[in-house]
């Protein structure tokens, strides 16, 4: 009887334990139970009428279980209780084995299945990345194409533009020959009274010129020698009793030697020969690094006509020039576009600045190729950016940039020649190629038949027209000037591209308000600082703007009709100076109307001075 329990009870156990290993199992294979919210609730079941004290109201049984129970106890007692432990406990090590490689095979189904999903993948991708290939090389074969049409193009233009151009000179010369020579008789007393009366003026503005700088220069080194007076007594006094006692010390020990020295002849000798040699080799080595030095910079350094150059003064120094500026430019990626035209301060025409960004590309492209340079003459009115188009020009084609301006050849005199050859020299020797510009090309490329230029000034034009004589490949020539007909007909011939600067429109005014607002308003007294900075010095004080809108902004841009960049930079630094004259520091429209209105008045008052019309008393 114990024996019958204890087996219904063992396999009443073993029921229910695979009852609960299929639900794992099921849980295993990807089978979630059902969720409790989503289970329609089933009816309850019907009260059953418990007929029998010994059952409970749903009619179970407890005798079963206190007959299991007891059947437990008496397995327990039992020598083969233990046995029959092990073998539940073997059964149950069974089934968890089955129950492991079945979870081993669904892993591996599913990392076949995730292998073939990745091949697909893969496949697909390739056969896009080579789509897009062919797709990338037809593009670029049709860009290539639409580039060498359109430079036939422009070549076709320029080859008629040049043409126009030198059928407008040769009639120009033409016109002022016979003007000259139907005027030469009947100015020519005239001429030499005038001829003498500007050599002296002339000589009068050098001698006071050369004087002025001479006072200057003595008044500089005054100065300078004060300070420097002053900082060696300072130091003198400083360091006096700290030598005073290494010199006695010193002495003694001299003086022991030179009693030793005068008693012996034959050292005596040696003595005397050995400071005559330690100054012969002091005064030698002195003389003959300053005469090397002097060689070096002549032949290194950089020309004395140069003002500004992206290169510097030496060879050597140009790395650091170069590290400097890649991390200028790494710290401050849009300097130069902030404005959104890439071209920093300067606002120009859209065609302008299309027609710089193709010349770019040109000459960048030609720069690759190892094909001579196209020279280029920039004209217009005065502050309407060519200097600093011709700088962003170079940058962007990957030049070396060097700024001239043509009043530094003519106070030279005869060494004019000279450092002009020693300005090619020098430009020739740029690894990148060298945009060399020339602000104010007509003070010395001027008509060679003009009556006040100089035989030194003549002998200058000869010297550059000799070195641009043939298309260069390391330099470009860049000429700025507001004469473009004052320019020698010579000179004329050496220039590949002439672009106009006119003044800015009311739209490009419009962006160069908005530049310099930014610039000189917004931003006026945000410059860096530092802790040092801030504790000894006064930070500025901000500027508030209230009230001024694009609509003022536009109506201001057209009221300076007429007005260049640089006009109009002024034009923004005397608001920024009646904002700080002012007692709250704050820019309204009615004092940016008042300042705009009064540089306008201003701007016209100028224009009338140079037209000759004087205002009456």
């Amino acid at each position: 009887m114990a024996k019958t329990s204890a087996a219904g009870f063992l396999s009443a156990i073993a029921a229910a334990t695979a009852a609960s290993l299929n639900q794992n199992n099921a849980y295993a294979d990807g089978v979630l139970p059902p969720n409790p919210s989503e289970v329609q609730p089933s009816p309850a079941p019907p009260k059953v009428r418990n007929d029998h004290p010994r059952t409970t109201s749903a009619g179970f049984d407890p005798e079963a279980l206190e007959r299991g129970v007891k059947a437990l106890r008496e397995i327990s007692k039992s020598p083969h209780g233990k046995k029959v432990f092990e073998v539940i406990k073997k059964q149950e090590e069974t089934k968890q084995t089955e129950l492991a490689a079945k979870v081993a095979e669904f892993r591996q189904m599913k990392a076949q299945h995730e292998t073939e999903r990745q091949r697909i993948i893969y496949d697909e991708q390739k056969k896009l990345a080579q789509h897009q290939a062919q797709t990338k090389s037809q593009m670029a074969k049709y860009e290539d194409e639409l580039a060498r049409k359109r430079m036939q193009a422009e070549n076709e233009y320029h080859r008629a533009r040049n043409q126009e151009l030198v059928k407008l000179q040769e009639e120009s010369s033409i016109r002022q020959e016979q003007a000259r020579r139907a005027t030469e008789e009947q100015i020519q007393a005239q001429r030499r009274q005038t001829e003498r009366e500007k050599a002296e003026i002339e000589r009068e503005t050098i001698r006071v010129r050369a004087m002025a700088e001479a006072e200057g220069r003595a008044h500089e080194a005054k100065l300078a020698e004060d300070v420097n007076r002053r900082m060696l007594v300072d130091r003198a006094n400083a360091e006096r009793e700290k030598w005073v006692a290494a010199i006695n010390t010193t002495f003694e020990h001299i003086g022991g030697g030179l009693r030793a020295i005068l008693t012996d002849q034959n050292k005596l000798v040696v003595a005397v020969g050995g400071v005559t040699a330690l100054a012969a080799g002091v005064y030698t080595t002195r003389e003959g690094a300053r005469v090397i030095w002097g060689y070096i910079d002549r032949i290194l350094g950089q020309p004395s006509l140069i003002r500004e150059s992206s290169r510097g003064k030496y060879p050597w120094s140009g790395m650091f020039s170069r590290a400097m500026g890649s991390l200028s430019r790494r710290t401050d990626p849009g300097s130069s576009s902030k404005n959104g035209n890439g071209f920093g301060d300067v606002i120009l025409h859209p065609s302008l600045q299309k027609r710089i960004q193709q010349l770019s590309s040109a000459t960048a492209n030609t720069k690759a190729h190892q094909a001579p340079f196209r020279n280029m003459l920039f004209y217009g009115p005065p502050g309407t950016g060519k200097t600093m188009a011709a700088r962003e020009l170079a940058r962007k084609s990957g030049l070396d940039y060097a700024l001239m301006t043509g009043g530094d050849v003519a106070p030279l005199g005869s060494q004019a020649v000279t450092k002009i050859h020693q300005l090619f020299d020098w430009a020739k020797k740029s690894n990148k190629g060298l945009l060399l510009f020339i602000d104010e090309a007509d003070a010395f490329l001027c008509e060679r038949n003009k009556t006040y230029m100089s035989e030194a000034q003549r002998s200058a034009l000869n010297a550059l027209l000799y070195r641009t004589g043939d298309q260069s490949k390391d330099i470009v020539l860049a000429l700025a000037t507001n004469r473009p007909g004052d320019l020698d007909s010579a000179v004329a011939d050496r220039i590949d591209e002439v672009l106009e600067f006119p003044l800015p429109g009311e739209e490009e005014r419009f962006k160069l308000l908005k530049l310099y607002l930014d610039k000189y308003i917004a931003q006026a007294g945000s410059g860096k600082s530092g802790f040092v900075k801030d504790l000894f010095k006064e930070k500025p004080q901000q500027i508030e703007i209230k009230g001024l809108t694009d609509d003022i902004i536009k109506e201001a841009a057209a009221k300076t009709e007429g007005f260049s960049g640089r006009e109009i930079a002024k034009l923004m630094a005397s608001v920024q100076a009646a904002v700080y004259g002012s007692e709250n520091c704050v820019l309204d429209p009615s004092l940016f109307r008042e300042v705009v209105d009064y540089k306008v008045a201003e701007h016209q008052q100028r224009r009338k001075l140079a037209a000759g019309d004087k205002p009456m008393a």
